[in-house]
């Protein structure tokens, strides 16, 4: 069973995606939040796999929501919400911890894939906003893409392969396919880039292949 928190300001926003997620019998919402801080509060009262979380939201917004749930003892995984014209918002998110985001209108079925992704311990970037929002923040100059060049550097061209793959939002098994490799294999691959890199988690990774210009091409 994995236990979902769920928090939006929106009333009828929050209730669909309750109603949502309880149409499948593996997912269990233990709390909802109609802010940030409620967030975090209901967060340290359950025990919550998967935290829900809208960018704007009052007393806390959710990007300083989703730094307190990682920072949080046991802490949940984080999935933004967020609309088009929240863009920058939604890259600070992702770099508070977020692992991944959807967008509002994402479909029902995807939204809960999304949620068994995540807590299967992978990343979700959104196949088209993700690109398009880690490609409009970045810049070649920046020194955040300096640094990204410099550790994605230090991988083997094995790893940046797989890095390159992991920037696309692809699951460990694409990975293994794509690479003819075992997944077990992929897996420790991931392990050693993260450590390497010193992100916290996948999407974290892919933002630093995207500085450093990898995963940049098209596949879907």
């Amino acid at each position: 069973m994995i236990n979902v928190l769920v928090a939006d300001d929106d009333a009828l926003v929050r209730l669909g995606l309750v109603d949502l997620l309880s149409t499948d019998a593996e997912l269990n919402v233990v709390a909802e939040a109609s802010d940030g801080l409620a967030a975090v509060e209901q967060a340290g009262l359950h025990r919550v796999d998967i935290a829900l979380v809208d960018v704007r939201m009052p007393r806390m917004d959710g990007i300083t929501a989703t730094r307190r749930l990682r920072a949080l003892p046991d802490p949940p995984r984080v999935i933004t919400l967020t609309t088009f014209d929240l863009d920058e918002y939604v890259y600070d998110a992702l770099a508070a911890g977020a692992d991944g985001f959807l967008l509002k209108d994402t479909a029902p079925r995807d939204i809960i894939r999304a949620v068994h992704v995540v807590a299967a311990g992978q990343g979700i970037l959104h196949p088209f906003a993700a690109r398009r929002l880690i490609d409009r923040f970045h810049h070649a100059g920046r020194p955040e893409v300096l640094e990204a060049r410099t550790r994605v550097g230090g991988l083997t061209p094995r790893e940046r392969d797989v890095l390159a793959r992991l920037a696309h939002g692809d699951s460990n098994a694409e990975i293994a396919a794509a690479l003819g490799m075992r997944e077990s294999t992929v897996k420790a691959h991931v392990s050693r880039i993260l450590g390497a890199l010193g992100a916290g988690n996948r999407v974290q990774a892919a933002l630093l292949a995207r500085d450093a210009g990898l995963g940049g091409g098209g596949h879907a």
